[in-house]
């Protein structure tokens, strides 16, 4: 790949230029560009965790908790039975067990098995506990949790249950799995067939990132998924395509390219840069991303694009922050 057209890739809205100035300055400030995204937003649901993995009958929401909790109980429950015999299981370590035999068995996981928890710090309940899967999803405890070690097998269970489901055939995308995808897609953006068959077009994208991914799972698709919502939403999609890039040239390069540092830090620019043109837009986003990442962890959605998001925002706060200092009158 040629060093121009590498650095029309960068996730950063700053990087190059168009063709008719900097980029920086056909972009709102501190606000989430407002463009048809590359790929259909609304079809969350389709590689989205629970809900996906339930189905219709347990289509799993804040407003419907106990049906959560019974079902994530009934899989551990089955999990233990077909694993460990009857009796209490310990979900956390049942699910480093799980993915320790997915490795064993040959699973591409290039970063290991091992499964990571992070606490939320407080000094009072209800505690919070995340926790990341190998391959990078996430999920958080769906409880009201009154000690740390009850919201680390809260997020274990419901991290369980998706790790489970995720092994299921119907879990897979197969060609019937693409072409009810693609149906739904057209019938919620009132598209017809043609665009499906267009590459150019976002449900023709959306069709071609299926088929490329053919026979992963939807926990594997949502991975790849997030880096493209953290695209949207950090507006880099928008400035890509004034960069003159196409739909295929961005799929191609992000569909090999995992969430690095480097990522986060070109993304955590943006948002400083808005921060400078239009005060108080960071803290704006922060709640507003604190309230989507606390509805999808309730709702036991997998959360990594909520996470990244909040990630990707500290670390502006963090650089404005040092800026911040830095600029402070010596006494």
């Amino acid at each position: 790949m040629c060093v121009e057209r590498t650095s029309r890739l960068q996730p950063g809205i700053g990087f190059g230029s168009g063709p008719t100035g900097t980029l920086r300055s056909s972009l709102r400030p501190g606000v989430t560009v407002p463009v048809a995204p590359l790929l259909p937003s609304p079809l969350h649901s389709l590689y989205g965790g629970i809900g996906a993995g339930l189905g219709a009958a347990g289509h799993c929401n804040p407003g419907n908790p106990a049906v959560l909790k019974e079902a994530v109980e009934a899989v551990v429950r089955s999990f233990a039975k077909h694993t460990q015999g009857y009796g209490r299981v310990n979900v956390v370590e049942a699910l480093q067990e799980f993915w320790q035999m997915k490795l064993t068995r040959g699973a591409d996981l290039r970063n290991g098995a091992l499964v990571v928890y992070e606490m939320v710090p407080s000094s009072s309940p209800p505690y919070v506990c995340y926790v990341s899967l190998p391959g990078g999803s996430c999920f958080g405890s769906f409880q009201f949790c009154p000690t740390k070690a009850e919201a680390r097998r809260s997020a274990a269970k419901i991290a369980l249950m998706n790790s489970v489901f995720n092994e299921h055939p119907s879990r897979r995308i197969s060609d019937d799995f693409i072409e009810k995808s693609v149906s739904e897609a057209l019938a919620s953006f009132n598209g017809n067939r043609e665009e499906a068959d267009n590459p150019n077009t976002g449900i023709g994208a959306f069709r071609f990132m299926l088929e490329s991914n053919k026979g992963k799972s939807m926990l594997e698709f949502q991975e790849l998924m997030t880096v493209f919502q953290l695209l949207h939403w950090n507006g880099s999609l928008k400035a890509m395509r004034e960069r003159q890039c196409s739909r295929q040239e961005v799929l191609a390069h992000y569909s090999h390219r995992a969430l690095d540092d480097d990522m986060r830090t070109q993304m955590a620019a943006d948002w400083v840069n808005r921060e400078q043109s239009v005060a108080s837009t960071v803290a704006q986003e922060v709640a507003s991303t604190e309230r989507e990442l606390e509805d999808a962890r309730l709702a036991g959605r997998e959360l990594r694009f909520y996470k990244e998001k909040k990630d990707i925002l500290m670390l502006a706060v963090g650089q404005l922050n040092a800026a911040n200092t830095a600029t402070l009158p010596s006494h």
